[in-house]
Formats: C-alpha cells, sequence, structure tokens
C-alpha cells in the first residue's frame, strides 16, 4: 500500500500545535524530537518533520502529498502549492513598522529601504499595491534593521509586537497578511485519495475547539426555556430523571459565552450544570 506522505513543522511555534491537532485528529505522531520520518501504519500514513519554510517548496515540486505550515511560508516561497483548510491556530499579522514618533501610511513606502525575512511575501504586495521600494532580505529577526542602518523601515510577522515595541519600533499602515496555520497541497495535482478522511478529521478538531457540550439537570417546567437558550444543533438530547417532573439534558454550545449561557440556564431553573471539552466530532 502507497502510504500518504504529509509534512509537519519540525520545530518553531508551529510545529507543537501542529502535532496536537494529529494527535487529536487520531493519527501517530513522533516521540523523539530527532526522528525524521514517522510512519502511522495503521493510517497509512509517513509524516516528514521539516523546516515549516521548506514544506511548502516539497509539497509544490510533489515530493510529498500534504503538508502543514504557515499562509505568509506559503505565500513567501511562491511554491506551486495551495491552501487546503485553514486550522486555526498559529494566527499571526504581517505588519510594517518604523521607529515611534515617525510612521506614515503604507503609501508614503516608494523609494524606501524595507527590511524583511520575508521578501517573496513583501514583493508580491509591494507590486499589486504599485509602490517601489528597495527589498533588504534579512534570514530570521529584523528589528535591529533599522537601528543598524540596513534599512527605513521592516515587515515583518507581529503577534503581540512586544518584540517591536523593545526595538523602539511601531507598527503602521495597512495589515499585510492574516497568517495563521493551514494545510498545503500541490496545485494542479490530482487529490489523494486520503485527502477527504484527513480533511474530515482535521475539521472534526477545528469545530469541537469551538464548542462544549453541556449536561444539566432541569424541571420539566422549564425544559422549553433552557431549550430555547441551549437549542444544540438539532435539538438538545433529553432523559427523564428517578427524581419526578425533573429532565437530564445534553447539548452542544458555543465555547465563547458558554460561562454567561450557564449563568441564564441557571436562572431558568437548571441545576448540576457540567461543562465538557469536546477533543473532536463530525457535525
Amino acid at each position: 500500500m502507497q502510504l500518504l506522505k504529509i509534512a509537519v513543522p519540525n520545530k518553531g511555534a508551529l510545529a507543537e500545535d501542529a502535532a496536537a491537532m494529529l494527535r487529536a485528529a487520531g493519527y501517530r505522531q513522533r516521540w523523539d524530537p530527532k526522528d525524521l520520518v514517522w510512519t502511522d501504519s495503521a493510517n497509512g500514513i509517513e509524516f516528514y518533520y521539516l523546516r515549516p519554510r521548506d514544506i511548502a517548496v516539497y509539497v509544490g515540486e510533489g515530493t510529498l502529498d500534504l503538508g502543514i505550515t504557515g499562509r505568509d511560508m506559503l505565500l513567501d516561497s511562491q511554491a506551486n502549492a495551495h491552501e487546503v483548510l485553514p486550522l486555526g491556530f498559529g494566527r499571526t499579522r504581517f505588519r510594517f513598522a518604523r521607529p515611534e514618533g515617525t510612521a506614515a501610511d503604507s503609501g508614503h513606502l516608494d523609494n524606501l529601504r524595507i527590511a524583511t525575512s520575508y521578501p517573496g511575501l513583501l514583493r508580491r504586495y509591494l507590486d499589486d499595491h504599485g509602490t517601489s521600494a528597495r527589498l533588504i532580505a534579512l534570514d530570521g529577526a529584523v528589528e535591529s534593521a533599522v537601528r543598524l542602518g540596513v534599512a527605513d523601515v521592516v515587515a515583518d510577522v507581529v503577534e503581540t509586537g512586544s518584540t517591536l515595541k523593545k526595538a523602539g519600533l511601531e507598527v503602521f499602515g495597512d495589515v499585510i497578511l492574516e497568517s495563521e496555520a493551514i494545510l498545503v497541497k500541490r496545485a494542479g495535482a490530482p487529490d489523494p485519495a486520503e485527502l477527504d478522511q484527513v480533511l474530515r478529521r482535521l475539521s472534526g478538531v477545528i469545530v469541537a475547539r469551538d464548542y462544549v457540550l453541556v449536561d444539566f439537570d432541569v424541571p420539566e417546567a422549564s425544559l422549553d426555556l433552557t431549550a430555547a437558550l441551549a437549542p444544540g444543533l438539532e435539538g438538545p438530547t433529553v432523559s427523564p430523571l428517578a427524581k419526578p417532573g425533573w429532565c437530564a439534558v445534553r447539548t452542544l454550545v458555543p465555547r465563547k459565552g458558554h460561562q454567561q449561557l450557564m449563568d441564564e440556564l441557571w436562572q431558568a431553573g437548571a441545576r448540576a450544570i457540567l461543562v465538557t471539552d469536546v477533543s473532536t466530532a463530525r457535525l
């Protein structure tokens, strides 16, 4: 049997979350970080642990079938690969920054020197906006480029902005790119036979992280009110309790706002309210 080959980040911000998502989706992952290849025979998959920046290139060349990388890295690589599924973790923004107190809008970048470790991504953005600027390609952190006189502006991935602030820089202008971890495949290539199953499993993990399972007991007289507050997807599951006139209810609700929902259920007469995380789902 031919194994499906999937590239996974070997280190960096995406690696731990990617491995956790794959485990939640039922795929075995390596235990030793020195392992470069790991075979999950039960699921017919071979995982290759590579530098996140290289993953789109391997997938684009057809060496590997699928890969997990960042949207920013895919676009920067200019590889022959495209996004199949956003994975909901590793969210960052790609922004311009320059010394505090001197920020202008992104329309005033002509003829400036811009330091970045994402030259492919930035060149595409500047070309799309008709902006001429000199790109200074650096490998790694770019926060010191302005202070050392190499550049006038930097363009970099920003999570909280604290690193740029420590370097005396502030972000300005429009967001260049909203990035997150994504699943990629080779552009124009036939879909692997196992792709649908991989997408279902990963999508199940993504959906599950947005929901929680709520269990509570409620008097039958308040059942309609609590069902209106927490209707679930196809309606709540209701079972009679040994206590006369009471029901046990189980329902799936959005994670966001579930604490407020618990308050509302309590006020509606629900008791013994329990919230449980969902590891994966098929909805």
